[in-house]
C-alpha cells in the first residue's frame, strides 16, 4: 500500500532544484518539491510525502487528521515510515 505522510517544511534546501527539508515523526530528510513548484512553499508549511516527493500542501489540522489515521493503520505506517527514511536525495 502506498500511503502519503504529513511531514513539515523545515528548511528550504535548493530553491533552483526544488528541494526542501522535511520532518516526518522527527526524521528529516530533503525531498522533491517540485510538484508544488506553483504553490509557494515556505518553512512551516505541512505537505504529504510519498517515497521522497511532496505530493499536496496540506494545513496542520489535515497533517494531524492524516498522522493520526495513518498511525492506526499499523504496519502499513511502520512500513511508511521506513521507506521515507531510506529515501532521501541527499
Amino acid at each position: 500500500m502506498c500511503l502519503g505522510i504529513p511531514g513539515q517544511v523545515v528548511q528550504m534546501v535548493d530553491t533552483e532544484q526544488h528541494l526542501a527539508k522535511v520532518d516526518v515523526n522527527g526524521v528529516q530528510r530533503t525531498i522533491s518539491v517540485r510538484l508544488l513548484a506553483d504553490d509557494g512553499l515556505v518553512v512551516g508549511d505541512w505537505v504529504l510525502v510519498h517515497v521522497g516527493f511532496a505530493m499536496a500542501k496540506i494545513d496542520e489540522a489535515e497533517a494531524a487528521l492524516t498522522l493520526d489515521q495513518v498511525q492506526k493503520m499499523g504496519a502499513d505506517y511502520v512500513n511508511e515510515i521506513d521507506a521515507f527514511n531510506s529515501s532521501s536525495i541527499n
